[in-house]
């Protein structure tokens, strides 16, 4: 790694240079290291900042690290290439000191006008406010409208917002059942069996879970059908098996997808069978079109479940194109294929 000592130094005196030019001098400015780093066969480097002189690591070590915890796993015994050097001249500024909290004023704003707006309730009249016009410390209850210069803020009925030292709105909600629309005397409207936020707050959280394998499979595939065709899906499953969530991936994977994780679930568990089921650490791996829910034959399946407590609570599983298992003619999708077997 250290053969590019020499790029770093020219690197160095430019970066310097300019900022000596601009009036600094040079021993207020620091420098910082950086070498871009990737698996040889992977697309994406990561950035690695020079490890502290007091430090045991290098920049592989380092390197090896930062990859273990950005995708969970790591590549043993496979080469590092170096893609770039950088460095940063910087010459650190003063932090500024904490900004002093609101004053306890808690007085209630004067709107400037009264506006029509549409909640969950219906119609209703809120207060309009400018927020040039509020002080820290200020008070303004929901429903109201504060109109800034390049934006629109609500506060809805049962909020309410507080300005801080620094100008900023600190929105609390002081009344839960009136700001989701219920009403305070138990009426037919204050049991509900979902809270609308949290079901729309978790399912985004399970979808995002989703994507976020996919882009980790894509970063740190070596296969072109996975890096760049993106020819892979991942989702979430039940402990039945039932999705629970997927990304918005290849169709025809997720529509089989299912079936593929509760064919599983029914072989590991059936009843009478000299089977150990599903343990914790196992992954099952699967591609038969006809018997556990697969697509065709080079789409693999790699099912994963997940424990907490000694139950599985859900499963992930993710489907991707393998470029060949065997099949009559080297790629996986023969032209001429007439059986399952003819791909593999």
């Amino acid at each position: 790694v250290w053969e590019g000592k020499g790029r770093f130094e020219g690197l160095v005196g430019k970066a310097v240079d300019s900022l000596m030019r601009q009036g600094y001098g040079r021993e207020d400015i620091l420098v910082e290291y950086y070498l871009n780093m990737r698996y040889e066969g992977t697309d994406n480097a990561i950035m690695i900042l020079s490890p502290s002189p007091q430090s045991s690591d290098n920049y592989a070590t380092a390197f090896k690290s930062h990859y273990q915890r950005e995708f969970g796993f790591d590549l043993p015994n496979r080469p590092l290439l170096v893609d770039d050097y950088r460095v940063r001249a910087l010459v650190p500024g003063k932090t500024p000191p904490p900004s002093p909290p609101a004053p306890l004023r808690n007085d209630v704003a004067t709107p400037l006008s009264h506006t029509k707006i549409y909640g969950a309730e219906g119609w209703m009249t809120a207060n309009v406010f400018r927020m040039g016009d509020l002080e820290a410390g200020m008070v303004v209850n929901g429903p109201s409208v504060i109109i800034q210069e390049i934006s629109t803020i609500v506060v809805e009925r049962g909020c309410r917002a507080v300005v801080t030292a620094d100008g900023d709105l600190d929105i609390t909600i002081v009344d839960a059942a009136m700001g989701a629309g219920q009403e305070k005397d138990g009426g037919s409207d204050a049991a509900i069996k979902e809270d609308p936020i949290q079901l729309s707050i978790f399912s985004h959280r399970f979808m995002g879970i989703a994507e976020q394998m996919g882009r980790t499979l894509a970063r740190t595939s070596i296969s072109v059908n996975i890096k760049e065709r993106l020819d892979f899906s991942c989702a979430l499953f039940g402990p039945d098996g039932g999705l629970v969530a997927n990304a918005p991936h290849i169709p025809v994977h997720l529509g089989a997808m299912q079936s593929a994780v509760r064919f599983q679930v029914r072989y590991w568990n059936e009843e009478g069978m000299d089977r150990e089921g599903i343990q914790e650490g196992d992954v099952l791996v699967s591609n038969h079109p006809q018997l556990a829910g697969g697509s065709h034959l080079p789409d693999i399946t790699v099912i994963t479940p997940v424990f907490l407590n000694g139950e599985i609570i859900f499963f992930v599983a993710s489907r991707g194109h393998h470029a060949d298992i065997g099949g009559i003619a080297p790629g996986s999708m023969p032209p001429h294929s007439t059986s399952l077997k003819d791909e593999g």
